[in-house]
């Protein structure tokens, strides 16, 4: 079920990015940061939902750092380098797939 929220969770939103590399020629919003951090914060509705998701993302880390130790999860850097390439919506089911994974 974590896989298949995985790649759910990496398609949807990434298809607006996808869309925003074509429009924009800012490829996967990484080409033109700057571009991409005032396009985040352009309007008070869309600053509200990147700061949530920005905590989120941190909240994510520290929590799936502890649940790493606490496992012995190993490469959990390889679910966050996945985060920050593709979206907290697909790194969480993925690192919650590994959890899964490593309690067996």
């Amino acid at each position: 079920m974590y896989l298949i929220l995985t790649v759910i969770g990496t398609i949807l939103p990434n298809i607006f990015v996808l869309k925003e590399t074509f429009t924009s020629g800012n490829i996967m919003l990484y080409s033109r940061p700057i571009d991409t951090f005032q396009s985040m914060f352009a309007t008070n509705i869309s600053s509200a939902f990147i700061t949530d998701l920005l905590f989120i993302v941190v909240l994510f880390l520290i929590w799936s750092y502890r649940e790493s130790r606490k496992h012995n999860i190993k490469n959990t850097w390889l679910v966050w380098l996945y985060t920050f390439a593709f979206g907290i919506a697909g790194g969480l089911p993925l690192f919650l797939y590994w959890k899964e994974r490593y309690k067996v």
